[in-house]
């Protein structure tokens, strides 16, 4: 029997807290947040063999295809061997001058781990975009001197790109779904919440559902397909796409053996001559 090309699931949506304070969430609480949550049933369209159609600049979201690096066991040799092939990388696919990155995340789905930590980092159930403009720009500050940030925010259109892929294994299992960021209202489905971490605080956008919003995943991505998204981009050109929204979800048609979901992240700026 052909698998569905559209598959229909729940999407982990958020709707600010009711008494109109400020949305926040602990990272390292599960408990300790105020929004709420808001799980729409939604049809997300399994793009393989369409994957043309949805590029970085109109969509948010561009999948690819490379073989690389594949021990991900230490994260100093992640840090050692992998950031410089993905720095290349992210030039090669974006056109960038100067890259940065700047931190990795490792996800291993474990159903039997109910507290989140640095070394328990699970696939993520929320419908958000990674960076406000004002955390992204804050975010330059943290890893270039003053002078040289405020060089770089006047004299160049910057990027923070996330680099997706599936590690060991194809992630059948709670893949990373995306909105086509054409059909998100960034004035009114997005507001920003606090997140509460050693370090922090950060700032990113949760997402409310709309009905315009148009959902699309590859299925089974294998350790030599990649996807990069936009966390934030700083033009001000009307006709690209300065960020994305995306969640991990439960796709109905997910082998019964398939094996739990391993993946890795990187983030990383992105300077334009």
């Amino acid at each position: 029997m052909a698998l569905p090309s559209v598959i229909t699931t729940l999407a982990p949506y958020y709707l600010p807290p009711a008494d109109g304070t400020r949305a926040y969430k602990n990272i390292n609480d599960m408990y300790d947040k105020n929004y709420i949550r808001d799980n729409v049933e939604v049809q997300i369209e399994n793009i393989r063999g369409k994957e043309l159609l949805y590029i970085l600049d109109k969509a948010g979201f561009q999948f690819f295809k490379h073989t690389s690096y594949s021990s991900f066991v230490s994260d100093d040799d992640i840090k050692k061997e992998y950031y410089p092939e993905c720095q290349e990388l992210y030039k090669k696919l974006t056109g960038a001058s100067k890259v940065l990155v700047f931190d990795h995340t490792i996800r291993r789905h474990q159903p039997e781990i109910t507290e989140e930590g640095p070394d328990k980092r699970q696939p993520v159930f929320n419908v958000h975009i990674d960076q406000t403009p004002s955390a992204a720009r804050a975010r330059i500050y943290r890893y270039f001197p003053k002078e040289e940030a405020d060089e770089l925010l006047l004299k160049h259109r910057f990027q923070i790109c996330n680099l997706w892929r599936p590690i060991h294994h194809a992630a059948y299992d709670t893949p990373l779904g995306f909105i086509d960021s054409s059909t998100v209202d960034y004035e009114n489905d997005l507001f920003p919440m606090t997140l509460k971490f050693p370090g922090g605080p950060g700032e990113t956008y949760a997402v409310k559902w709309s009905p315009q919003h148009r959902w699309c995943y590859l299925r089974g991505m294998s350790p030599d397909e990649v996807v990069l998204f936009k966390c934030y981009d700083s033009t001000d050109d009307k006709s690209i796409i300065n960020f994305n929204a995306h969640s991990s979800f439960i796709d109905p048609t997910t082998p019964t053996d398939a094996p739990l979901r391993e993946s890795i992240e990187l983030r990383a700026m992105l300077f334009f001559e």
